[in-house]
């Protein structure tokens, strides 16, 4: 169980990286803001608590960089120049995260379908250099779509790569629509399953079920995938839980309502 100091650091961190990239959409007048909502609580969490220096993160809904790139000037690994930079000309902070031009970020992603593959290549990589490291992915659903995805999760399991934690953020929500529209995942903890996963379903803002999967994957004789129930635009409250929080960059109202709900939240917490 995290202890109250854990618990309160984590949400201020959350809490923080969400206003930052609030920030950076407005100022971009940039979309993709329900993506980035509903990943930065697993980012916040397995950044912040998860993770060792060696470990690796690919984010593979790159179109939710600017959550990735938040959570690492957090980390004191971009500056605040740099996170000023996003979205303009000449930009290593572009909309979809680049290439080994910024120190953490290895791959380029966001076409998606993607990220799974990397991290099972470097889980190999490790698993035969006897490496301790964890290879940490995080995918949106929709993108279970693509074939890719499967292909690789029969390589993970193949392979036995229980150094792959992989994070699927279930909002329920892709581009086209609601995914069980577009494509049907569901049941999608048994698909999981019967690929050879140790499968666990968790809130995805929840701190302290990520800590519960933390611990049983110490332990794990299979690779994980945890399927995280979230929200799109998670606090966006004019936006929460609709398609359009994929597209539509914050009016001005909305963004100053959002900050204020932040601050207040960090107030209230401090």
């Amino acid at each position: 169980m995290l202890s109250l100091e854990e618990k309160k650091y984590l949400i201020l961190k959350s809490l923080s990286i969400k206003k930052r990239f609030i920030n950076m959409y407005f100022k971009a007048n940039a979309g993709h803001i329900g993506s980035a909502l509903s990943c930065a609580d697993i980012l916040t969490f397995v950044y912040f608590n998860w993770m060792q220096k060696t470990d690796e993160l690919i984010l593979s809904k790159g179109h939710a960089a600017a959550a990735l790139y938040s959570v690492l000037a957090e980390a004191d690994i971009l500056s605040p120049k740099d996170i000023d930079s996003f979205y303009k000309n000449d930009t290593y902070l572009s909309a979809h995260p680049p290439a080994n031009k910024i120190d953490k970020i290895r791959f380029a992603t966001g076409s998606l379908g993607h990220g799974l593959s990397l991290a099972a290549g470097l889980g190999l990589a490790a698993k035969l250099k006897n490496s301790s490291k964890t290879i940490m992915c995080v995918t949106s659903d929709g993108e279970l779509n693509e074939g890719s995805t499967w292909e690789a999760a029969l390589f993970i399991s193949h392979h036995q790569l229980k150094n792959v934690c992989w994070f699927i953020d279930r909002n329920e929500l892709q581009g086209f629509g609601r995914t069980e529209d577009v494509m049907k995942l569901n049941p999608l903890d048994k698909k999981l399953e019967s690929f050879g996963f140790d499968v666990h379903i968790i809130d995805g803002h929840d701190f302290e079920a990520f800590y519960t999967i933390k611990q049983k994957q110490k332990d794990a004789n299979k690779p994980i995938a945890v399927i995280c129930n979230t929200v799109k635009g998670n606090g966006w409250m004019q936006k929460q839980n609709q398609l359009s929080s994929h597209y539509l960059p914050f009016n001005e109202t909305e963004y100053k309502e959002f900050l204020d709900a932040i601050d207040n939240e960090i107030k209230a917490i401090s």
